[in-house]
């Protein structure tokens, strides 16, 4: 009867494995690097969300187990990240402050070893990549139970950056506090749209006790941690950041709570990844008939659009820019022609990004 493999030899063999992995790691993170100096000398962008797309996607195609599909992600995403950093360091902006679900989407999408930038609001998310205090921004764009974040919306009208990838989270908000237990909660604070995301599970389980918003996520849970009592509707790692018990998890009234976020940057369109959305917005006269002559040559090319949104024009009221998403990148024929007749029946047509589209998390 043959032998077990004791722990011992299992161990051993651990550690060749490690150390033939550490010096593969190393072998990669030096073509990395070889590869950003000949980004410097072309002047090209350093960040490639289509080819980062397309190398995680291989490898969770190619992943055979144990190991998860999202395991694999995660430990890419960092071996990724650090040889990024070794390119150039990133430096990321989003709203703030540390332990916000924009954090956590930022950290998802660039990896631990990007520079994390907090701002107090997301129009400064803005003003920090405009000025080029940052490389790139990680915004909030819409949440699949509350809707659109405006502020965003109007922001891109305006701004000079361009939309480079789109990052889906799982939002799954806890109630976090200094106390241990939910007896013991005499306010609830949270960002208004955390608080929407909750409500449900706040009015059945804290009823009667008063809440509060506050600018972000982040903000909430930096006020939990100053005042015994207060407990904020936040993410783990916010718990996790600003040292606070986790009361109850996954409070969300829907299971399928996401948050969609933009990648904003100011180095062009980003190269198509063959699996792509193209963001435009438009505005249209105002008379019957306008927008569905503007949307028909999007049905007459095939390109499928998958979300429309309106929001007011400032001091011209009730007429409106209207936000779309389509299927395609604006490299791809179908999708081109679309947007040339698109914009010759608009009054204002702008192209917001062509970018690597999100995979749903698991």
């Amino acid at each position: 009867m043959r032998r077990p493999t004791s722990i011992e030899e299992l161990r051993a063999r651990i550690d060749e494995i490690d150390k033939k992995l550490l010096a593969l790691l190393n072998r990669r993170a030096r073509l990395a690097r070889e590869i950003g100096e000949q980004k410097r000398r072309q002047n090209a962008a350093v960040y490639a969300p289509a080819r980062e797309k397309y190398i995680l996607s291989r490898l969770q195609r190619a992943n055979t187990g144990p190991l998860r599909a999202d395991q694999v992600r995660s430990i890419f995403r960092e071996i990724i990240s650090a040889c990024l950093a070794l390119e150039q360091p990133l430096k990321i902006a989003c709203l703030g402050p540390l332990g916000t679900f924009s954090h956590q989407a930022a950290v998802q999408q660039f990896g631990n070893q990007a520079d994390i930038v907090p701002v107090p609001t997301i129009p400064e998310v803005f003003d920090e990549v405009e000025h080029y205090r940052a490389d790139y921004g990680v915004v909030p764009v819409e949440n699949s139970t509350e809707g659109v974040v405006a502020v965003t919306l109007d922001r891109l009208a305006d701004s000079p950056l361009t939309i480079k990838a789109e990052i889906l989270l799982r939002v799954e908000p806890c109630l976090l506090s200094r106390v241990s237990r939910l007896e013991e909660v005499k306010l609830v604070v949270a960002h208004p749209q955390a608080l929407a995301q909750c409500r449900l599970w706040l009015q059945q389980h804290l009823p009667g006790i008063p809440q509060m918003g506050a600018s972000s996520t982040g903000a909430a849970a930096q006020r939990a941690q100053k005042e015994r009592g207060v407990a904020a509707v936040a993410s783990k790692l916010a718990a996790a950041h600003y040292n606070l018990n986790i009361l109850a998890e996954n409070i969300q009234d829907l299971a399928n709570n996401f948050t969609r976020f933009f990648v904003l940057g100011h180095d062009g369109l980003a190269s198509p990844s063959g699996e792509d959305k193209t963001s435009i917005v438009i505005s249209t006269r105002h008379e019957a008939g306008a927008l569905y002559r503007v949307l028909q040559p999007f049905a007459e090319h095939g390109v499928s659009l998958c979300n429309i949104e309106s929001r007011p024009l400032r001091n011209r009221p009730w007429e409106y820019l209207f936000f779309l998403d389509m299927v395609g990148h604006v490299q791809e024929p179908h999708v081109a022609q679309a947007l040339a007749e698109v914009e010759r029946r608009s009054l204002f047509c702008k192209v917001l990004g062509s970018y690597p589209a999100a995979a749903r998390p698991d």
